[in-house]
C-alpha cells in the first residue's frame, strides 16, 4: 500500500526534538556539580587546584547559560546543527576542566561520554560521528597535556603511564561502544514507534470506513418514510393538476426526484449493511474480499482451498475484522505488485485452525533478510524489481510491519519463504494462520429463523 505520509519522520526532523532548555537544565546540574567538586577537593582533600582557570572555565558555561535564557524563548527547539555546537561545547569546557585538574588522572574524566550519548540518541550519524571524534581528539590532548594534581605537602598525584593509557583506552572504547550502540538501539526504536504509528492509522482508517458503511445505512433507513411521503403526495398532486399542465410538469418532476433517490438510498443502503451486519462471513469470502482490489491488475490469482481447485461449501464462519482484511488485502497487493503474471492463493481449514498461503511467480524474497522481514523500513525484495515495477512507492518495507503487525494483533502467525518444492510456482510464500478460536465463531451469520407462534 502506499506509505502514509505521516508515517515517517525523517532523521532531520527527529533532531529538532530537541529543546534549549533542556541541555541548559542538564548544564546547570554539571556546573553545580563542578562547583562542588572543586570546593571538596581544595578543602577537603586538600589538593592544590587552579581555581582561577577553574573558575574561568566554570563561567564560560554559566555565561553561555545565562545568554541562552535571556536571548532565545523557553520553548526553543534546536536545530541539528546547533544541538551538536552546544554539545560541542560541553565536551570542549570538560576538556578543558579536566586539564587544569589532572588530566586522566582526574577520574572524572569518564564523564565526556556524556555528551557523546546524548547526541547518539537525538542526532543523526553524522553528526553522532563528528562529536565523538572531537571527543576523542579532546580526550587525547587533555592526557598528553594537563596540569598534574598537586597536595598541599607537594606531592604530585599522577597514576602510573599504564594506567593512564589504560583509562584512555577505555575512554576511547566507551565513546566508540556508546556512539555505535546507542544509536542503532534509538534509530531502532523510533523507527519502530514510527511504524507503529503507520499501522494505528491503517487500522483507524480501515475502521473508519466500517463505521461508515453504518452511518450510510442508518441514514438510507431514516430516509426511507419522509421519501415515500413526497412520492405519494406527489402522486397525489399530478393527479389534482392534470388541468394545468406546468404544475403537473413541476408535480411529476417531483415524484421522478423522489424515485431517484429512493434508487440512490437503496444502493447505499445495501453498501452499509454490507459492513454493519454482515458481521460473520465463510472464510473464503473474507479471503476474496481481502483481495477484491487486486483481481482486475493484469496478474492471474487463482485461488484454491484446502490444495483443491474445487469450492467446498462445509466451511467456518469468520468474524469480518477490519485489522484481517487490511492485512491480508496488503499480502494480496505485494504478491500482485511482484509476480511476473500467476498468483496463487490457497484458502484452507481444519478443526483447529484456519489459513491462507498466498504465493507468487515472482524473484522471491532476498534469502539474506528472510528473518527479517516484516520489521519496519527494511526492503523485502530487489531494489531495481522495486524500482521498475513500483515507482509510487517508497519501498520501506512499511507495507509488510502494518500487515504483520495488523494479523499479529488477530491471533494469526506469519511465515515468509521462498518456493522450491514441486506444489510451489517458484516465488515468494507467505503463510498465514489462526487458530479458530481466534476467528472462527460458531453460530451462523444470520443465525436460525424461529417460528413464531400466534
Amino acid at each position: 500500500m502506499p506509505q502514509p505520509s505521516t508515517g515517517y519522520i525523517d532523521q532531520s526532523a527527529r533532531s529538532n526534538w530537541m529543546r534549549l532548555r533542556t541541555l541548559v537544565l542538564v548544564r546547570w546540574f554539571a556546573i553545580a556539580g563542578q562547583i562542588v567538586t572543586l570546593i571538596i577537593a581544595q578543602y577537603l582533600y586538600e589538593l592544590e587546584l587552579a581555581l582561577i582557570p577553574c573558575a574561568t572555565v566554570i563561567g564560560m558555561s554559566v555565561l553561555t547559560n545565562l545568554f541562552a535564557l535571556l536571548v532565545f524563548p523557553d520553548n526553543r527547539r534546536l536545530s541539528e546543527t546547533e544541538t551538536m555546537f552546544t554539545l560541542l561545547f560541553d565536551t570542549l569546557q570538560l576538556s578543558l576542566l579536566l586539564a587544569f585538574t589532572g588530566g586522566l588522572s582526574n577520574p572524572f574524566a569518564l564523564l565526556i561520554l556524556a555528551p557523546v550519548a546524548i547526541a547518539a540518541t537525538v542526532l543523526p550519524t553524522r553528526s553522532t560521528l563528528l562529536l565523538a571524534i572531537c571527543a576523542i581528539g579532546m580526550i587525547t590532548v587533555v592526557g598528553l597535556i594537563h596540569l598534574p594534581l598537586d597536595t598541599a605537602t607537594g606531592n604530585l598525584m599522577n597514576m602510573p603511564d599504564v594506567f593512564v593509557f589504560g583509562f584512555w583506552v577505555a575512554i576511547v572504547t566507551g565513546i566508540i561502544f556508546i556512539s555505535v550502540y546507542t544509536r542503532r538501539v534509538t534509530a531502532e526504536m523510533t523507527s519502530m514507534s514510527e511504524a507503529l504509528l503507520a499501522t494505528q492509522m491503517a487500522l483507524a482508517r480501515e475502521q473508519k470506513l466500517t463505521d461508515l458503511g453504518g452511518v450510510v445505512a442508518a441514514t438510507a433507513h431514516e430516509l426511507g418514510t419522509p421519501l415515500a411521503t413526497i412520492k405519494l403526495t406527489s402522486a397525489e398532486l399530478m393527479e389534482e393538476m392534470e388541468d394545468s399542465p406546468e404544475l403537473h410538469a413541476d408535480a411529476r418532476l417531483i415524484h421522478e426526484q423522489a424515485d431517484r433517490c429512493r434508487d440512490i438510498l437503496a444502493s447505499m443502503g445495501r453498501a452499509g449493511k454490507d459492513d454493519l451486519h454482515l458481521r460473520v462471513t465463510p472464510w473464503s469470502a473474507l479471503v476474496r474480499e481481502a483481495a477484491e482490489p487486486h483481481l482486475e491488475r493484469g496478474k492471474t490469482v487463482l485461488f484454491t482451498f484446502n490444495n483443491n481447485d474445487e469450492f467446498d461449501t462445509n466451511q467456518p464462519q469468520t468474524m469480518r475484522k477490519p485489522e484481517v482484511i487490511h492485512g491480508l488485502r496488503n499480502l494480496v497487493q505485494n504478491a500482485v505488485d511482484f509476480s511476473n503474471s500467476n498468483v496463487h492463493i490457497d484458502i484452507g481449514w481444519d478443526q483447529t485452525h484456519v489459513y491462507v498461503k498466498i504465493c507468487d511467480d515472482g524473484r522471491g524474497f532476498e534469502p539474506q533478510i528472510l528473518n527479517r522481514i516484516g520489521d519496519p523500513f527494511v526492503r523485502s525484495r530487489k531494489r531495481n524489481k522495486l524500482i521498475t515495477d513500483r515507482p509510487g512507492y517508497d519501498g520501506m518495507g512499511l507495507g509488510l510491519f502494518i500487515a504483520k503487525t495488523l494479523l499479529e494483533r488477530s491471533g494469526a502467525k506469519l511465515g515468509f519463504s521462498n518456493g522450491i518444492g514441486s506444489d510451489d510456482i517458484g516465488g515468494a510464500i507467505v503463510s498465514v494462520n489462526w487458530p479458530s478460536k481466534k476467528l472462527v465463531v460458531d453460530a451462523p451469520a444470520f443465525g436460525k429463523n424461529e417460528l413464531i407462534e400466534v
